[in-house]
């Protein structure tokens, strides 16, 4: 519900607040004094485009800005989520337009763009205009009307999600078929390639360890002569270290019994032969150990060869990437090796989809038919009313091919002068009669559906006496459980008003007129509904039939 407008340099509005109730608000006032000028700025807010044109001081920019009670529309709560806006009770919605033409949004006080506030807008506000009223004139919008009036949304969003799966899992099938195709065209060579990455068996870690390795044997002769020597030098040549060691041992024995710090020194001596003599053998032993391995060392050399090209061939700079590439070709291989039972499968689902849509679509298609012929007594009941008794109403249903919203086509018809010759809605009706066909098929979807406030400019064209009273009637019923704003030029349809806003103009500070409205005490209302009966002078039977107006 729209709760507070606020308008600055904007048209020929200055400054302009406006609070609003829930109910029926009526907007009055003379021609020229910007009416139309306030639904310009909430259509605006809606998502419109913007025109600098519009601003009243282009040295300044314009501000519009709008409050909301949310919270009998979770649509608009969940548009809110999605898009990470702050939710609550209470939605703000402002538009700033500058002189030089750019335009800034901010929803909830957050920066945002009109590809946001577009869908948000259309949950808040349902404006209609003379020669404007699209949901008449568009047939996929005209199929959700009848939903709404129906209490069909729940099965029709059931039948858009089955639809949607079914599409999904159709995709799915497209896509997988794409793949196997294209797989298809190049398995040999993909199995070629896999196989000889399969046979090589490389092993993660093998490279470093095959290069180690690979180093350690082309040194084994340079190993195995260092090892020679340290054996010779400790234990075989003329004069070796271990016999130069025994010797010093032997020669400093005889002085340890008097010299304490001898005794000492003797076994650390003997520590040394001792490990010495250990090395030698640890040496001797390594020695032999690294007596060349030329068959070992060439098959090292071999595999290494056989990965390096195998890199290279497969582009892979680390044995990772070569493994990963073998990876990659094995599921390619595995793919194509179960491709006829993936393939079946997913036909199997695309059917048992296809079939659950197409049971949702029929039985929906069913609910919808009933509905039309509903629909078309009770709009048929309303046009009367409305100053139309010689139109007729009917909603046309064919079947059409699959769709998310089913199988049906609706257009509403009309035959405007009872000649049986029913046309297409937009072609049959006049700017005026849509707004009452509209104001009618909206007093039969507000039974239904929580609805955002409703906006009728000027619904009152081509009507008088009865029809603009039963118009007024209609729209006061339409009123008590949703917010309905209308502009009127005619007394009997403003006399129903819950509040009645009356729209003036006014020289302000600069001497320029400026628009500004008020909302009308009960006397007031009585003086101005009484200028719309009598003109300018205001007779005492004026006022007397706009007391019997507002009375009802």
């Amino acid at each position: 519900m729209l709760t507070h407008l606020h308008i600055r340099n904007f048209a020929i509005i200055r400054s302009l607040d406006m609070s609003f109730e829930q109910g029926l608000t009526i907007l009055t006032g003379e021609t020229g004094a910007g009416k139309s000028i306030i639904i310009g700025a909430l259509s605006l807010l809606m998502g419109e485009r913007a025109d600098t044109q519009a601003l009243r001081n282009s040295n300044e920019k314009c501000i519009l800005e709008a409050r909301f009670n949310i919270h009998h529309l979770p649509a608009v709560q969940a548009l809110l989520e999605e898009h990470d806006f702050d939710t609550g009770e209470e939605l703000i919605i402002r538009r700033e337009i500058s002189a030089q033409g750019k335009s800034r949004v901010f929803i909830q006080d957050s920066p945002a763009t009109l590809t946001q506030l577009v869908p948000i807008g259309q949950q808040l506000i349902d404006l209609h205009r003379q020669f404007d009223t699209i949901e008449l004139q568009q047939q996929g919008e005209q199929l959700h009307l009848l939903d709404d009036i129906a209490a069909l949304q729940t099965e029709a969003n059931q039948c858009k999600q089955a639809y949607r799966h079914w599409k999904q899992l159709n995709n799915q099938l497209q896509e997988r078929q794409q793949v196997i195709n294209a797989l298809q065209q190049e398995a040999d060579y993909h199995q070629f390639l896999f196989d000889e990455l399969e046979a090589f068996q490389w092993q993660a870690n093998e490279l470093e360890q095959l290069e180690n390795e690979q180093e350690r044997l082309s040194n084994n002769e340079a190993l195995q002569q260092a090892f020679e020597e340290a054996v010779f030098r400790l234990k075989e040549s003329p004069d070796p270290i271990l016999s130069q060691i025994k010797q010093l041992i032997q020669r400093l024995e005889p002085f340890a019994a008097p010299m304490p710090e001898l005794q000492a020194l003797l076994p650390r001596l003997q520590s040394v032969h001792i490990e010495l003599k250990d090395i030698a053998q640890e040496c001797d032993h390594l020695k032999e150990s690294c007596s060349p391995d030329a068959p070992r060392l060439q098959q090292i050399q071999d595999r290494l060869s056989e990965a390096y090209r195998l890199m290279k061939k497969h582009h892979a700079e680390t044995p990772e990437q070569l493994l990963a590439t073998w990876q990659t070709l094995s599921e390619k291989v595995n793919q194509l090796a179960h491709a006829d039972e993936a393939i079946e499968g997913l036909k199997k689902a695309v059917n048992e989809a296809h079939e659950a849509f197409q049971n949702t679509a029929t039985a929906l298609s069913k609910k919808r038919l009933s509905a039309a012929k509903k629909m078309t007594t009770a709009v048929n009941d309303l046009l009367p009313k409305v100053g139309m008794p010689n139109a007729r109403f009917d909603v046309g249903h064919t079947t059409r091919d699959a769709g998310e919203w089913g199988i049906d086509h609706i257009q509403f018809l009309l035959d405007a002068n009872h000649t049986n010759k029913f046309q297409a809605l937009a072609k049959a009706a006049s700017g005026g009669e849509l707004s009452r066909i509209m104001l009618c098929i909206k007093s039969l979807q507000a039974k239904s559906k929580a609805m955002p406030t409703l906006i009728f400019d000027e619904i009152d064209t081509g009507i008088s006496g009865e029809t603009a009273v039963q118009v007024g009637v209609l729209m006061k019923q339409l009123a008590e459980h949703h917010q309905l704003l209308a502009i009127t030029h005619l007394p009997s349809i403003a006399a129903k008003a819950h509040t009645h806003a009356y729209i003036y103009k006014e020289a302000g500070p600069d001497g320029i007129l400026e628009t500004h409205i008020k909302n009308l005490s009960l006397n007031e209302r009585i003086d101005v509904l009484a200028e719309m009966l009598g003109g300018k002078t205001t007779q005492a039977q004026a006022r007397e039939t706009a007391k019997q107006l507002i009375q009802g």
